[in-house]
C-alpha cells in the first residue's frame, strides 16, 4: 500500500470527513423530506406537465428522479451529492490544505445547512448549491488555468451549474453578470484585459443561452395556468394589503373602478390579514382568492399607482417584511424547516406517499433541529457576517481562486437583496443561499493557514 506523506494527511482526513458526514447525512434523512409544495412539484415531474406555480426545472428533475425509482430519493441523493461534492472538492483548490481544514469540516458537515437542508426538497435548496457549485468550478478553473482541456470542462460545468441556478429561483438571474465578471478578472490577470472581457462576455451569453434554451425545452410541456402571473399579483395584493395597514385611508381609485368587489374585500379585511409572516392568509380568503384571476390587470394597475403616489409607505411595508425573513427573530412565525412527508390529502393519495413522522424525523426535530433554532447555526446574520469577513480578505489578497469566490459573495448580496422587493413570506429556507455561500468561503479560507498573505 502506497505511503500517504505527511503533508497530504490534512487533505485525506478533511476528505475522510466530508465523505463520511455526506454517507451519515443520506443514512439519517433518505428518502427525503417533503410537504405540500413538493410533493405537487413530485406530482407535475411523474405527469409530465409543469404548472409555472414552482419553477418547471425542479418538477422536471424529480420527474427524472422518479423514474429512477418512485419519490424523491434520487432528487435528494443528486442534491446531497452536489452540496457535498463541492466541499470536498474546495479541499483540491489549495496545494497543501492545513489542519484548519479537519475543524473546518467537522464543523460544515455538522451544521444543519449541510446534514438537513439539502434533503428538503425545496427549490431554495437546489439554488443554493446548484449556485455554489457553479461559482466553485471557477475556482477550480482558475487554478487550473494552464491546462486547456480540463479548463474547458470546468466553464462549460459552471455554465450548466449557474444555468440550473437560473431556472430554479426566479432573482436566480442575478448570479449570472457576478459569475462572468469574475471569470472576466480571472482570465483578464493571466491572459489580459482583452482576453478577459472576451471571456466573461462569452460565459455570460452561454449562460443566458442555457437557461433560456432550457426554459424554452420546459415550457413546451406547461400547462396553459397562470401559475407565475398569480404569484405577481400574489405579491401586490400582498404590498398593497400592507400599505393598507399603514394607511387605511390611501386612495385605490384604480381598483374601485376596475374590481369594486376586490376593493371593497381589500378595504375592510385585507389590511387586518396582512402580517410580515406571510401573503397565505391575504390571498387564502375565500374571496380574495376567488377575484384574483380576474383583476390581474386592475390589481397591477393599481400597485403601480400606489408605489408611486406613496414611495416612502410601500418601503415601510418592504422594509419589515425583509427584515423578518434576513434577521431571523422569529422561528416561531417563520418556518425554519420540515421533516418527515406531509401534504393535502389528495395529494399524498395520487403520489402514492404517505404521511411521515417516524424516529428518524422526531430526532431530527426535536433532538436536532429545535436545539439549533435562536442560536448562530440558523442564523442568517451570522452567516452573513462571516461572507462579509471572507470577502474582506479575498478581496485583499486576490489569489486567482479568491476572485470567483468574491464573485459568490456579490452574487449572494444581489440575490439577497432582490427579496427587499420580492418577499412574501419570512421563511428561513429563502436565503438558504446566503449561509451556504458564506460555508463555502470560510471553508476555502480555513483550508490554507496562510489566510493573510497575499
Amino acid at each position: 500500500m502506497q505511503r500517504i506523506p505527511n503533508v497530504l494527511w490534512p487533505r485525506a482526513t478533511a476528505a475522510a470527513i466530508v465523505v463520511g458526514g455526506g454517507a451519515l447525512m443520506l443514512f439519517v434523512n433518505l428518502p427525503g423530506h417533503l410537504e405540500f409544495d413538493s410533493v405537487r412539484q413530485l406530482l407535475e415531474g411523474r405527469n409530465g406537465v409543469y404548472s409555472n406555480w414552482h419553477p418547471p426545472v425542479m418538477s422536471w428533475l424529480l420527474g427524472l428522479g422518479d423514474g429512477i425509482t418512485p419519490g424523491a430519493a434520487a432528487f435528494v441523493v443528486f442534491n446531497v451529492l452536489l452540496a457535498f461534492g463541492t466541499l470536498l472538492s474546495v479541499l483540491w483548490l489549495v496545494p497543501r490544505p492545513g489542519w484548519l481544514s479537519v475543524g473546518a469540516a467537522l464543523i460544515c458537515v455538522a451544521l444543519p445547512q449541510l446534514f438537513l437542508f439539502p434533503a428538503i426538497v425545496w427549490k431554495d435548496m437546489l439554488f443554493a448549491e446548484s449556485c455554489v457549485a457553479g461559482f466553485v468550478l471557477l475556482a477550480h478553473a482558475a487554478v487550473y488555468w494552464q491546462r486547456v482541456r480540463l479548463r474547458v470542462v470546468l466553464l462549460l460545468g459552471a455554465v450548466l451549474l449557474c444555468a440550473l441556478a437560473a431556472l430554479t429561483r426566479q432573482s436566480g438571474l442575478l448570479i449570472l453578470p457576478c459569475a462572468a465578471a469574475a471569470l472576466g478578472l480571472i482570465a483578464g490577470r493571466v491572459a489580459g484585459r482583452k482576453s478577459g472581457l472576451a471571456y466573461g462576455v462569452g460565459f455570460l451569453l452561454a449562460c443566458a443561452g442555457a437557461t433560456l434554451g432550457g426554459n424554452a425545452l420546459l415550457q413546451l410541456r406547461a400547462s396553459k395556468a397562470l401559475g407565475a402571473v398569480e404569484q405577481i399579483e400574489d405579491l401586490q395584493l400582498y404590498d398593497m394589503a400592507g400599505m393598507l395597514q399603514r394607511r387605511p385611508a390611501l386612495e385605490l381609485a384604480s381598483l374601485r373602478r376596475d374590481a369594486p368587489a376586490l376593493e371593497e374585500r381589500m378595504r375592510n379585511v385585507g389590511a387586518k390579514l396582512y402580517t410580515p409572516i406571510g401573503h397565505d392568509r391575504l390571498t387564502d380568503d375565500p374571496v380574495i382568492h376567488g377575484l384574483i384571476i380576474g383583476s390581474v390587470s386592475a390589481v397591477g394597475r393599481q400597485w403601480q399607482a400606489l408605489i408611486l403616489a406613496h414611495p416612502w409607505t410601500y418601503l415601510q411595508v418592504r422594509g419589515e417584511d425583509f427584515s423578518w425573513l434576513f434577521l431571523s427573530q422569529h422561528p416561531s412565525e417563520c418556518l425554519i424547516y420540515e421533516v418527515g412527508v406531509s401534504g393535502a390529502p389528495a395529494d399524498l393519495r395520487a403520489a402514492h406517499l404517505s404521511p411521515r413522522y417516524d424516529g428518524r424525523d422526531q430526532w431530527l426535530d426535536e433532538g436536532y433541529g429545535q436545539r439549533l433554532i435562536g442560536t448562530p447555526a440558523l442564523s442568517h446574520p451570522a452567516f452573513a457576517l462571516v461572507g462579509v469577513i471572507s470577502l474582506i480578505v479575498m478581496l485583499w489578497r486576490r489569489r486567482p481562486a479568491d476572485l470567483a469566490f468574491a464573485g459568490l459573495m456579490f452574487a449572494t448580496l444581489f440575490y439577497t437583496l432582490s427579496f427587499f422587493v420580492i418577499s412574501i413570506a419570512c421563511q428561513y429556507r429563502y436565503l438558504y443561499a446566503i449561509d451556504m455561500s458564506a460555508i463555502a468561503a470560510a471553508f476555502y479560507l480555513l483550508t490554507d493557514w496562510r489566510l493573510v498573505k497575499r
